[in-house]
């Protein structure tokens, strides 16, 4: 599909006759955002202000009603005002973070669209993209979102372009994939505003050493995932990726890489201690779970889009994987579970009181509790992570 190319992105300094206000920014902010995209997304605004010596940028942390909003981690965030509240933004971005499709509501979707009308600059965060799409404010547009969630952004949304970019600054559309990406995302849009040298005194005062660019993928090499710089097997182990819906034979991966089946084993047993055939099918079941957490296909939709050719054999694979059925992921949303497990935080008025009172829940806890329903959630063994 030819993509249509929707100009430059950025707002620049708003000029009224002679004057020039700042870019008004909204951080619209979704339970269980991400703070870490969060902050990196509007640091390094403070920074420019710092630097300039002049407010270029002002910015808001909105919710849904005003009401505080429990990050991935469980601090409560106090916004600045509710979104409705919201008047003569230049930019609105949505931080999205942990089971983002139950943090979204009609509300603001409702909101993003009538942003958009005004000509607002519309952005997302972490998996704020997915509200964007959700929204219909991304069709025909390319986009980043974390790569957790790309296949499930692209089985649900087929008419956003969906790419692997740490960031992705489209006409009036900004994504970034999350992590530490918005960084670079906001330095690369000053840059665009104010030019390189105050990018490059922003990147000194943080200590960054480069400032990466929209051309950027976001996934680490395979090589640091596998720990091994091993041609063949990175070589087979990136087909296996790319070819999921309709698995390869593994004589055919041995033809394509040049080596006998016999060598390809002994890739497989010698570098990641399993065999290349149960080595695919993790790929393949992990897949089907991000999907299953993700979209809102069918279970035999999921089942063909992971290469599997029945449904029984799809979910006994699966059950073998993780213990239960593919249904079971659909019948417990992740933050109907972390709410079941929330305690009110005790306070105590007096010493005496806090000696004999039990300890609160722990964020940590919570945050634990609500990122079950990630597809990444214990992927990485006990005995791999032990020290």
């Amino acid at each position: 599909m030819m993509h249509e190319d929707h100009g430059a992105v950025g707002p620049g300094a708003v000029r009224h006759g002679d004057a020039v206000r700042p870019v008004r920014i909204g951080f619209l902010l979704l339970d269980n955002f991400t703070l870490i995209a969060h902050s990196s997304a509007i640091e390094p605004l403070r920074m420019a202000n710092q630097l300039s010596g002049e407010e270029r940028y002002q910015w808001f942390t909105l919710s849904e009603t005003g009401g505080p909003v429990r990050a991935s981690d469980g601090q409560r965030i106090l916004p600045d005002a509710p979104m409705g509240d919201a008047q003569a933004l230049d930019v609105v971005i949505v931080c999205g973070g942990v089971a983002q499709q139950q943090a979204i509501r009609a509300s603001h979707l409702s909101f993003l669209q009538a942003q958009a009308r005004r000509g607002c600059i519309i952005g997302g965060v972490c998996t704020g993209t997915w509200a964007l799409a959700q929204a219909g404010l991304l069709d025909g547009f390319r986009a980043s979102i974390h790569w957790e969630c790309i296949s499930g952004l692209q089985e649900a949304f087929p008419k956003v372009l969906v790419t692997n970019r740490l960031f992705t600054m489209d006409g009036k559309r900004l994504t970034a994939s999350g992590g530490t990406a918005p960084l670079d995302m906001m330095l690369n849009l000053i840059g665009r505003q104010y030019g390189r040298e105050l990018v490059a005194a922003i990147s000194e005062m943080f200590m960054c050493e480069r400032v990466r660019s929209e051309q950027e993928h976001q996934r680490i090499p395979l090589r640091h995932v596998l720990g091994t710089s091993q041609p063949k097997l990175l070589e087979i182990v990136a087909l296996m990726e790319a070819n999921i819906e309709e698995p390869l034979e593994l004589e055919d991966l041995a033809s394509i890489a040049g080596i006998s089946r016999r060598q390809l084993e002994r890739l497989f047993l010698k570098h990641l201690n399993c065999s290349p055939s149960r080595y695919y099918l993790t790929i393949r079941i992990n897949r089907a779970r991000q999907l299953l957490r993700q979209t809102s296909m069918m279970i035999i939709e999921v089942a063909t889009a992971c290469g599997f050719v029945s449904t029984p054999h799809f979910s006994k694979c699966y059950r073998g994987f993780f213990g239960v059925p593919p249904s079971s992921e659909r019948t417990c949303e992740p933050a109907q579970r972390a709410a079941r497990g929330r305690r009110e935080v005790f306070v105590a008025d007096d010493a005496a009181a806090r000696q004999e009172a039990p300890l609160p829940a722990s964020t940590a806890e919570l945050a634990l509790m609500a990122a079950r329903g990630e597809a990444t959630y214990g992927s990485v063994s006990r005995a791999s992570a032990a020290i």
